[in-house]
């Protein structure tokens, strides 16, 4: 066996050390920068600290087709403080039978052996009179003790107890099955998922990530099954007939939340291009399922040596187990240690996305784990990060080229709100871990790559086997840098992490030059794209901002050095710049995410510069950039909508997927914005003209072997063209749907692709969208309820045609079918939101039939507040205002529950009709201009 990995015996005295060492755990005292209270979604009370685990020697013995298992667990703790009570995690569902104490008075060492690691045969004790009590609405039980365990004292916590396999959920220890293709039976198996926090489901423990401590597990299996723990098999005893008991070897030091399990009558694969032996690999899935997997292995033993050259530290345990399962409903893997779980589709897939993030994990979050729960957010976004890394330098993943643009831009949507994350904490934990992910992307971008891989293994070098803080990423990053003199005195990386980390903001930096005197001012402010900009308190935002900049005249996109820092400064000066006739890029490749605004000299040179064939000079990533900025500050009122239309000029030319991805998402916010006024026909038309080569050029079928951005194009563009009214794809669509109406059985089964119904219900004819219509009144209670949400949803939301839509609500309100629910209703009333027909018709019925909808939804405020909120809040011209204001005046005293929506929404309309007086004319000038340039091709 390489030097570079324990030996069995070597691992073994070192677990039996851990073992038989009081653990200390005293506070510490630094913190990472604090993101418990508002970053994460795991409220847990801290266990005191009287006492500490060092070691579990566990027992588990599951009944898979029974659903239940019975366990025993020998807890060694040392006492850090007196105390006559021991408070353990233990969910109230898990059944104790019985609970006694010892303390621990010496080691009986085997007589036979003179090694110092030997292992040990017994223990001396003294047995503490304890009792018993779970704690009230939590996961705990309080062990109280007749005396006092003084400080310093060993104990020797032993606790028998039963507990249910979860059947419905993969929670702590679960159970699934499979029918067997071959013989018709029903195949069970048992399988864990701790994280974050369930392994106190499955046994009493000190369930905290803080707590790393050896674990030995003992498993008692059905003959026919087979055991894989998180370490390899010490020794078997069958005792007999029915049952095996398998004991594995102790762990290395371990959270509870990285213990597994899986019993099954799963086959296994072994692979034949591992690394001298060094890691037993073995893909594990059910028989008839496991020759689609023969794939994984190349995939895992790439990305495993990739990560132990990153991490500077091997793989570190003897065995990796992967497992695919059937039926599993977990929303994402299980990264317990050595053991990985996934969904079958998720593992057979073409991609290596979910393999690499479970392997990084094995690292950062096995090898070194989180103190606590705050610093699990920092270890997330760092593993995603060192995730979409190690995809891109592998060259697994095609589907992660796009990577991380589409990330960058959903983030920018979110912090640009007046309001980020609205009151979903859930919306507000995935943001702010993305957007900590690209502060470690900057990182790497700004110290280097080398540095930031040298800091990553510093980091490792300090903190493997134990636990960690945020800080001590930030500090090892830090003291990297200094040695390879990579980040200014007296900058730290924690300074420029903390400066980004802990805003619900993101900045938008404005470059305006002087181009007599060569220089550029540069200034940062808080990026607000949703109106108004009235944040309170946006005046002390700043950021540690990097600036990297490229010049026309010395165009070299590799090098990612910062010319200088903002150093939470308001404003900068830049010297030096190139003439006047050559442009600036600044934070070019999105090296940091927050967009950049010019004056519009630099733009129009940019934009210039791209319509040449020198346009590839300027990577694909930075070219969707300068389109994304360009578009969205003109959305945010910062840049006039003519630069930024300038902007779209160059992709005439452009077939690159990347660079046209965030064209889709700007159309349909402008196209949204715009669509109830006279401009909207022209803006159509300007689309069409956009997309209609592209589509023709890529033909309306896939080919063969064609890459994934292609398909995904071509189905952007199609979607949009169908939207315009482009007659090719109506005519297309139309045809799909006839198949349906011909159909003997139409309410069997829908025939169509979801991409045809859209279209047909927008631009077709009445006899079909009322066929869409019967479809749902008709729909039969044992399809899928998805299939006629789906259907519903393009019936309100797709409809070109006024009387379409007051059809359905007068079927729906004033007729009140009783094949619509109310919640139907109320998905009818949010689907005509998203058009300018939708919600004016919507306006128009409720305005006309007001007393009998106030009287129908009177006693439901759900739905009165809905029809209110859907009818009123989305005009954005002076007419709407004049509209919505009137009904106010009209029926002022009647809203009920649903005034403050009125009140709202004229506030709204107000700042939305604002922003239509300011832009409407300069977009629709400039595309008279266009389109009168291509009249040709508008005739065609």
């Amino acid at each position: 066996m390489p030097p570079s990995r324990l030996t069995d015996i070597l691992r073994t005295s070192l677990m039996l050390a851990v073992l038989l060492t009081p653990l200390s755990v005293t506070a510490r005292n630094r913190r990472s920068i604090d993101l418990i209270a508002a970053h994460t979604l795991i409220s847990d009370t801290k266990l005191p600290t009287e006492v500490t685990p060092n070691a579990y020697e566990l027992k588990l013995h599951p009944y898979p087709e029974q659903g239940n298992f019975t366990g025993e667990v020998n807890i060694n703790v040392t006492v850090q403080q007196k105390t006559k009570k021991i408070v353990l995690h233990k969910h109230p569902d898990l059944e104790v039978e019985s609970l006694s104490v010892f303390q621990i008075l010496a080691v009986v060492e085997d007589p036979k052996s003179d090694s110092p690691g030997s292992p040990k045969v017994g223990y001396n004790v003294f047995a503490f009179q304890s009792k018993w009590e779970q704690v009230k609405k939590q996961s705990m039980m309080n062990v109280m003790l007749n005396d006092h365990a003084n400080s310093g004292v060993e104990l020797r916590i032993n606790i028998k107890f039963r507990g249910y396999l979860f059947n419905e959920t993969t929670e702590g220890l679960f159970r699934s099955s499979y029918v067997d293709p071959e013989t018709k039976t029903t195949k069970w198996f048992v399988a864990t998922f701790m994280r974050p926090n369930l392994a106190r489901n499955v046994f009493p423990c000190f369930d905290e990530p803080g707590y790393k401590v050896p674990i030995q597990l003992t498993v008692v299996r059905p003959r026919h099954m087979t055991a894989v723990a998180n370490m390899p098999l010490e020794s078997s005893t069958d005792p007999n007939q029915y049952w095996v008991y398998d004991t594995f070897q102790w762990t290395p030091p371990i959270a509870t939340f990285s213990f597994a399990l899986v019993v099954s009558e799963f086959s296994y694969l072994v692979p034949n291009d591992t690394d001298d032996g060094d890691i037993k690999l073995r893909i594990w899935a059910r028989p008839d399922f496991i020759q689609t997997l023969v794939n994984v292995s190349g995939k895992v033993t790439r990305s495993v040596r990739f990560l132990e050259d990153f991490w500077g530290v091997p793989y570190p345990l003897p065995e990796l187990n992967i497992f695919a399962l059937p039926n599993y409903q977990a929303t994402r893997p299980a990264d317990s240690w050595g053991i990985l779980l996934f969904k079958e589709s998720e593992i057979s897939g073409k991609g290596s996305w979910h393999l690499t993030q479970e392997l990084v994990y094995q690292w950062l979050g096995s090898l070194a784990t989180p103190f606590w729960w705050s610093d699990a957010h920092i270890n997330n976004a760092l593993v995603r990060y060192i995730t979409a890394y190690t995809t891109l330098k592998v060259g697994d993943n095609e589907t992660f080229n796009n990577w991380p643009m589409t990330m960058l831009y959903s983030i920018y949507y979110e912090f640009s709100k007046r309001y980020p994350h609205g009151k979903s904490t859930a919306i507000k934990q995935d943001s702010t871990s993305a957007k900590t992910e690209l502060v470690f992307r900057m990182l790497n971008y700004t110290i280097g790559e080398s540095t930031f891989r040298h800091g990553m293994q510093r980091f490792m070098a300090d903190r493997q086997y134990k636990t960690f803080f945020g800080d001590d990423i930030w500090l090892s990053l830090t003291e990297q840098a200094r040695f390879d003199k990579t980040l200014p005195e007296p900058i730290t990386i924690n300074e420029i992490a903390g400066s980004w980390i802990t805003k619900d903001r993101l900045p938008v930096v404005t470059v305006t030059r002087d181009y007599d005197k060569g220089t550029a001012t540069m200034k940062q402010r808080v990026y607000l794209r949703e109106r108004p900009h009235d944040v309170p308190d946006q005046e002390k935002f700043l950021w540690w901002i990097p600036v990297v900049l490229v010049r026309e005249d010395k165009m070299n996109f590799r090098n990612s050095t910062p010319l200088v820092w903002m150093m939470k400064e308001r404003e900068i000066k830049l010297e030096d710049l190139p003439s006047a006739d050559k442009f600036v890029i600044v934070n070019p490749e999105e090296i940091s995410p927050f967009p950049v605004n010019y004056d519009t000299r630099n733009w129009n040179m940019l934009a210039s510069f791209l319509c040449t064939d020198q346009r590839t000079k300027i990577p694909v990533n930075t070219r969707a950039k300068l389109l994304h900025d360009a578009w969205n500050l003109a959305y945010a009122g910062d840049l006039s909508f003519a630069t930024a239309l300038n902007m779209t000029l160059f992709l005439r030319d452009e077939r690159e997927y990347l660079a046209w991805d965030p064209v889709f998402t700007l159309i349909d916010h402008i196209g949204k914005h715009i669509d109830s006024s006279a401009v909207h026909k022209k803006f159509q038309t300007y689309v069409r003209l956009l997309l209609t080569p592209l589509y023709e050029e890529l033909g309306s079928e896939p080919q063969d072997g064609e890459c994934e951005g292609r398909a995904h194009l071509r189905s952007s563009s199609k979607i949009f063209l169908c939207q315009t009214g482009y007659k090719p794809c109506i005519e297309e669509a139309q045809r799909a749907f006839k198949k349906w109406m011909e159909s003997g059985d139409p309410d069997e089964g829908n025939p169509v692709a979801n991409q045809y119904i859209c279209p047909v219900f927008k631009w077709g004819s009445k006899e079909e969208w009322e066929f869409g219509l019967q479809r749902i009144i008709n729909f039969p209670a044992g399809r899928k309820p998805s299939e006629r949400t789906y259907l519903l949803k393009t019936l309100a939301g797709c409809p070109n045609d006024s009387w379409k839509i007051e059809r359905l609500l007068n079927i729906t309100v004033l007729e009140q079918n009783g094949n619509f629910t109310d919640n139907d209703v109320y998905l009818i009333f949010s689907m005509l939101t998203g058009g300018a027909n939708g919600y004016t018709t919507l306006f128009n019925f409720l305005r006309s039939n007001w007393d009998v909808v106030k009287s129908r939804f009177e006693e439901k405020p759900m739905l009165w507040n809905s029809i209110v909120t859907s009818a009123t809040t989305v005009f954005k011209t002076q007419e709407g205002l004049d509209m919505v204001n009137e009904l106010y005046v009209e029926r002022q005293t009647e809203f009920g529950n649903a005034d403050f929506v009125i009140e709202k929404a004229l506030k709204n309309i107000k700042e939305e009709t604002k922003w239509s007086n300011e832009n409407l004319p300069v977009i629709e000038k400039w595309l008279d201009g266009y389109l009168s340039s291509n009249s040709e091709r508008i005739g065609a």
